[in-house]
C-alpha cells in the first residue's frame, strides 16, 4: 500500500484501490469513498512494458528449449529415407473431441512428418 500511495495517481491513497472518476470534480475510491481533487488525475497516463520472459515467470512456465525431453521411438517407416524407426509425440491440435497429431522424428535423417 505505501507502494501505491508514492507513485501511483490512479490509487487511492488510503487503502490503494483503483479510482473511479465519476464525477468531473474528483475522483472517487469504490471501496472506502474517500475523494480525490480531479486536478491530481486529470491529463496523466500510466504505461509500462511487459515480457513474454515476465509472463512465464509470473506463470511458473520454463522455456521449451530448457527442457529437455526423451522422446518415445517406434516402429514407422521414414517417408524421405525409408529408416524404420523414427521418436515421436503427440499434441491436440484441434478440439477436443478430435484425435491428437502425432508428430514423427526419423532417428537417421532427422526428417519431420507427421500424422493425423
Amino acid at each position: 500500500m505505501a507502494y501505491s500511495r508514492g507513485r501511483d495517481f490512479l490509487f487511492c491513497n488510503l487503502c490503494g484501490t483503483m479510482l473511479e472518476v465519476s464525477s468531473t470534480e474528483y475522483a472517487k475510491c469504490p471501496l472506502c469513498k474517500t475523494k480525490r481533487n480531479i486536478k491530481d488525475v486529470k491529463g496523466k497516463e500510466i504505461s509500462y512494458t511487459i515480457s513474454a520472459e515476465d509472463i512465464r515467470r509470473e506463470l511458473g512456465i520454463d522455456l521449451l528449449e530448457e527442457q529437455t525431453v526423451q522422446l518415445s521411438k517406434v516402429n514407422k517407416t521414414c517417408e524421405k529415407c525409408g529408416h524404420g524407426e523414427a521418436a515421436f509425440y503427440t499434441r491436440q491440435m484441434r478440439s477436443a473431441d478430435e484425435g491428437q497429431t502425432t508428430f514423427y522424428t526419423c532417428t537417421r535423417c532427422g526428417h519431420q512428418f507427421q500424422e493425423n
